[in-house]
């Protein structure tokens, strides 16, 4: 894979390196101050965590050609390289709506690629622009039993306002969708197709279907809220009974 790319005349986006570690405490306040203003998960980092992916050569950093810092994204290996997520994208203000969150995530599903080739790619969100761009590249959604098990990857959820939904129906619903792009899979649809076998598709179609997800979701909001209700019902009437 290419380190560097040039997109459009005015942004470089390429593999992260020594050279981007002044950026790190920028990024994560910008990371911090995103988080809070759509309530749900960006997990927190430390300027020296973004530092370190810097420095192995696991994030994408993007910048205009004058040096001003654009975007980010970092990617982190679960269950001894088994699953790859790529974690923290991230634009600067100035520069969304202008298709770099879209190249950011491009290009760290590039390098995930190549640094582990036979991993499992993986994300959690709840925004449907980031899931257009992983149908694109082609991720599908999954529950949340076929991502990883252990315990420090579900503690990036830990900042997130609806961390305690997760917790209470132990990792099997929560108002994020999870998403997968197995190689495996497509390896298997690949050699289906070109053996000449007539081979049906089972492709999510992102651009159908994302009416209906907008209103699943709602619903499962509403669901998720009236159980909280009730709970938080619940244990009151205890503390007044006890």
């Amino acid at each position: 894979m290419k380190n560097t790319e040039v997109v459009g005349s005015k942004f470089i986006v390429q593999t992260a390196n020594e050279n981007h570690l002044h950026y790190a405490e920028q990024i994560c306040a910008e990371m911090e101050e995103s988080a809070k203003k759509r309530g749900t998960g960006i997990a927190k980092r430390s300027p020296v965590y973004i530092m370190e992916k810097m420095v192995e050569g696991k994030a994408i950093i993007a910048t205009t050609d004058t040096g001003e810092w654009v975007g980010f994204c970092y990617i982190e290996t679960w269950e001894h390289g088994k699953f790859v997520a790529n974690s923290g994208l991230i634009v600067h203000p100035d520069f969304r709506n202008s298709g770099m969150a879209k190249a950011i995530k491009m290009k760290a599903f590039e390098l995930s690629r190549h640094k582990y080739p036979d991993a499992k790619i993986i994300g959690i969100t709840t925004s449907l622009p980031v899931m257009k761009i992983n149908s694109d590249l082609g991720y599908e959604p999954v529950t949340f039993s076929e991502l990883p098990a252990d315990d420090a990857f579900w503690k990036g959820c830990a900042s997130c306002v609806n961390y305690d939904v997760l917790t209470r129906t132990n990792r099997k619903h929560c108002l994020c969708t999870g998403m997968m792009y197995d190689p495996e899979d497509k390896k298997n649809a690949a050699s289906t197709t070109t053996g000449g076998t007539e081979h049906e598709s089972h492709t999510w179609d992102f651009l159908k279907e994302s009416s209906l997800y907008e209103r699943w979701m709602r619903i499962k909001q509403r669901i998720l809220l009236r159980r909280e209700e009730r709970a938080k019902k619940k244990n009151a009437g205890a503390v007044l009974v006890h």
